[in-house]
């Protein structure tokens, strides 16, 4: 559902993070996938408690508006199922991992991925879907 009750995010703050996540991503792929434990604090943050309760988040906000980068405002909701996604994912990786298993790579990758588009195309594939989903199944009104 669309979260009205949560204040709208600026496009290119989460653009922003989006390319980070990708960098992290890389990092985890090229260094170490321990690195990932930073994908899984931010998605938990950012996709369960808000994008506003989130540190890095509110740096960028601070950085970004001061300089009029910030862009437009988008619904938080989508944004915050993204996360959601981004912590599943992130957190499938680390344990696979630690399983010792060479599986983490594929929810590493496929990050990349969807982090690219965001970053790259502004076009998020995890708010398709939640805008997808409202419109098959709209909530009921009371």
């Amino acid at each position: 559902m669309l979260r009205f009750d949560l204040p709208p995010l600026w496009s290119n703050v989460t653009r922003l993070e989006a390319f980070i996540s990708f960098l992290i991503c890389t990092a985890a792929l090229l260094l170490s996938p321990w690195l990932m434990a930073i994908l899984v604090a931010q998605g938990f943050i950012r996709g369960f408690l808000g994008h506003y309760k989130c540190p890095a988040h509110r740096i960028w906000v601070r950085i970004l508006e001061a300089r009029g980068w910030a862009g437009k405002k988008e619904n938080a909701g989508a944004k915050m199922f993204a996360n959601k996604i981004l912590f599943i994912a992130s957190t499938v990786s680390i344990v696979a991992y630690a399983l010792g298993s060479d599986i983490w790579r594929i929810p590493v990758m496929v990050l990349m991925v969807f982090t690219t588009l965001e970053w790259a195309f502004s076009f998020c594939a995890a708010c398709s879907v939640y805008g997808l989903w409202y419109r098959w199944f709209p909530p009921k009104s009371i």
